[in-house]
């Protein structure tokens, strides 16, 4: 059953779909893929196995945390290398998908009563302390799974708006662009940021509330994924926001665009109105969760501390 799950979130090492998936498919169908397909493996993990086999689960969480931990670094790492900006997205999802499996691995390492007073000896918490800490886990797993489906769908989105417009999305093509799409400019600084986890955007707590979690729980592998953190802004502030859009414009490197229907033009064209309609949205629930997802929050713990409580009592 993990096999099956961990293939579709997708989690380390299970992953190497999702790049070819993502640079294969149209635009609409990598915000989908992103948005909602590869939430149904994190669920399943969360909502069904971890209540079907919660001592298994708790016996394997530390592998669970592990391969979670090593996704977060290692999906950052690859991003720098990346050349072709939507292949760099979808590595991204790999990262930040990480973080779901460590919250939820985190959590999996209190499952049992029997494991519960184990983890509240070793590290002198009381159990209540330690079940808090594990629905905080849970609580930033589920809400980056939120997040992860606004800010990478509308990453995605933003890819295509480009590549309707130059036809590549080769990153050694890119130059300057911030001077000729403003508008553009801006939409991607917005999303970019908030898959940085940048406080005030929404990526911030889900990644604020796992750490916190799994800290309490696992703190030599959350302390090993506050790497791929630092490695995050490497590639969202080098690879994308300074080839992207700093410097200056070199028109030698792409001479041939087109508007977003397909005329030619004389250089790159800004987004118009059917792609800021599809944007704000998004846009707006960045913030919004960014400077108060009490909401939110407090509709996933109650799922977190009723699906504990569950599991507890059923042990």
């Amino acid at each position: 059953m993990f096999l099956g799950f961990a293939f579709k979130v997708p989690s380390f090492p299970f992953h190497t779909w999702l790049p070819d998936a993502h640079t294969e498919a149209p635009t609409a169908g990598s915000v989908i893929l992103a948005g909602i397909l590869l939430k149904l493996g994190a669920y399943g993990l969360l909502r069904i196995m971890l209540p079907t086999f919660p001592i298994a689960a708790a016996y394997w969480a530390p592998w669970l945390v592990a391969l979670g931990a090593i996704a977060i670094v290692y999906g950052a790492f690859v991003c720098v290398a990346q050349t072709d900006l939507k292949r760099l997205i979808a590595y991204s999802s790999v990262s930040h998908m990480g973080y779901v499996v460590l919250g939820i691995g985190a959590a999996a390492t209190v499952m049992t009563p029997e494991s519960l007073a184990n983890a509240a000896n070793v590290f002198n918490l009381s159990e209540e302390a330690i079940r808090d800490s594990a629905a905080m886990a849970i609580n930033g797993a589920t809400l980056q799974m939120f997040n992860h489906g606004i800010i990478t769908g509308a990453l995605f989105f933003l890819v295509g708006i480009i590549y309707e417009r130059a036809h590549t999305r080769d990153l050694s093509k890119f130059g300057g662009l911030a001077s000729k799409t403003p508008y553009y400019y801006g939409l991607m600084m917005v999303a970019a940021f908030a898959s940085l986890g940048l406080p005030g955007l929404a990526g911030f707590w889900a990644e604020f509330f796992t750490f916190r979690g799994a800290f309490a729980l696992v703190p030599y592998w959350a302390a090993f994924g506050t790497i791929g953190i630092v490695i995050t802004a490497v590639y969202i502030l080098y690879r994308i926001i300074q080839n992207v859009f700093l410097g200056e414009y070199d028109e030698s490197k792409l001479d041939h665009w087109t508007t977003v229907y397909g005329q030619h033009a004389d250089g790159p064209t800004d987004v118009v109105g059917f792609e800021k309609w599809t944007l704000w949205p998004l846009v707006a629930a960045m913030f919004l969760i960014g400077i108060y997802p009490t909401p939110l929050l407090d509709y996933f713990n109650q799922s977190a501390q009723e699906l504990l409580a569950f599991v507890q009592n059923l042990t």
